[in-house]
């Protein structure tokens, strides 16, 4: 019972759609004006039809350019880490330092880093076999991030700036008052400039240098801009920092050795 109900309305649509068929046919040829009623209808239909078509190929056309242009992008990054890649490795294959001024510049690379403890270390794959020697700073275009402490042929042993046991003699400025910058003890991109008289004058944002008066940092390295700050025991700043580098993202560094700073230590040896 069921098929033959499903057979008379399959019957009844074939009719219903040969009859409409019929009666657009009869229209067609009923008179000039139907005919152009008729021609208009289709034309306008197939248009609709042409241009849907056209947006769907248009749509797969533009999917697959992107698909091209993020394989040529991917590409390009690689190809371009790859080239940054040799670079270094040819320096540092090559020992490649330079001195300039009164410092000697050894590019290295991190190998391992902490980052978690209150006193966090590197160690860089330089070592006395690399003229390295203790007490070197550590440095990037972002800041000074560390001091070397112990050295063995091949590597070196980093105090990082992220150390309770660390400080940096910096400036406001390029000309102004000079204090110790320390760590905050938890941000990994805070720290604190202390020892600022408190007539000194400064605005949120100023940038702060090293001073160039430690005998390990050369002067005018960037350390970062100031935030927040109070006035201690009525007389000097506490100055809230926010570091350039981000600790979290280092890799590769720069080994800095102060070539005088021996003649200096025996002059206030002798003192």
């Amino acid at each position: 019972m069921r098929r033959n109900s499903i057979i008379t309305h399959i019957l009844n649509a074939a009719i219903f759609i040969i009859l409409e068929i019929a009666a657009l046919n009869m229209l067609s040829h009923n008179g000039a004006m139907q005919n152009i009623w008729f021609s208009k209808g289709m034309h306008a239909i197939m248009g609709t039809l042409w241009g849907g078509t056209e947006q769907i190929k248009d749509y797969f056309s533009l999917r697959k350019v992107n698909d091209a242009l993020a394989i040529e992008n991917h590409n390009l990054r690689t190809r371009l880490a790859r080239y940054v890649a040799e670079k270094e490795d040819s320096l540092m294959e090559a020992g490649f330092e330079e001195i300039a001024g009164n410092y000697r510049y050894t590019p290295a690379t991190i190998m391992k880093i902490s980052r978690n403890t209150q006193h966090n270390y590197m160690i860089i794959d330089k070592g006395s076999a690399d003229g390295v020697v203790t007490g070197s700073g550590v440095i990037t275009g972002k800041g000074a991030i560390g001091v070397i402490d112990a050295v063995s042929s091949n590597f070196s042993y980093a105090i990082s700036f992220r150390n309770h046991e660390m400080n940096i003699s910096a400036r406001l400025g390029k000309e102004g008052a000079v204090g110790p910058l320390s760590w905050d003890g938890h941000s990994s991109s805070g720290a604190i400039l202390k020892e600022i008289p408190h007539h000194v004058e400064f605005e949120p944002g100023d940038t702060v240098f090293t001073s160039g008066f430690s005998s390990i940092f050369p002067p005018d390295i960037p350390l970062g801009t100031t935030g927040e700050s109070k006035i201690v025991n009525g007389a000097t700043y506490e100055i809230q920092i926010e570091l350039l580098e981000d600790f979290g993202a280092l890799r590769y560094v720069t080994i800095v050795e102060n070539l005088g700073k021996g003649e200096m230590q025996q002059l206030e040896d002798k003192r």
